[in-house]
């Protein structure tokens, strides 16, 4: 007696693998968007003329990793993250939390930019109450945006130069997982199908 092929299952598996290839071709458009973004990150890394003004509102994501010069009129906070300096030496990364002054205009009066000032191995944060900095502006926690300064301010060791080639970009190897997963599930169920089929 032959049987026939199970529709339900059939139907479940199609759509599944249809899932998984449409998430595939998702990654590959993934990849081409990171590639773009890592290219333009790149050209904003070779351009060393530190921005001093920025549109009202900006969205500073536009604008990562050129350099900038912000005057930090008041610091309204810290915080102490685990940090490594240019060689790969460990440290605490001291970012003060800066009330921007007019030479710098990102969201508005009353936006904190975090700057991370420098490096050390105390915890204790630094006596630094604000002035002018230059840095590099790169990403924080949490989709923010933080000012690495170059040169390290208050006596404090300086703190990697912030590189775009650290991004990772994995969407292709994603991609290629996607792929292999529909693969093999069509192939189990193509197996499974021929052993019921046989009876």
């Amino acid at each position: 007696m032959i049987r026939r092929l199970p529709v339900v299952p059939t139907l479940v598996v199609l759509v599944a693998v249809a899932v998984m290839i449409r998430l595939g071709f998702w990654q590959l458009d993934r990849l081409h968007q990171k590639e773009a973004l890592l290219a333009r990150y790149g050209a904003a890394d070779a351009d060393e003329a530190p921005l001093a003004s920025l549109p009202l509102n900006a969205n500073l994501e536009d604008y990562l990793y050129r350099r900038a010069t912000v005057s930090c009129r008041e610091v309204t906070g810290w915080r102490s993250v685990a940090g490594s300096g240019p060689a790969g030496e460990s440290g605490i990364a001291h970012i003060a939390l800066c009330r921007l002054g007019d030479r710098f205009t990102m969201d508005g009066p009353g936006y904190d930019l975090p700057v991370a000032i420098g490096l050390s191995q105390s915890p204790a944060n630094p006596d630094w109450r604000g002035g002018i900095v230059t840095g590099m502006l790169a990403p924080f926690a949490k989709g923010e945006v933080k000012l690495v300064a170059d040169p390290p301010l208050a006596g404090l060791a300086a703190n990697a130069r912030p590189d775009p080639a650290d991004i990772p970009n994995n969407h292709l190897a994603y991609a290629v997982q996607w792929f292999l997963f529909a693969f093999t599930a069509l192939v189990i169920y193509a197996v499974a199908v021929r052993k019921r089929m046989r009876g």
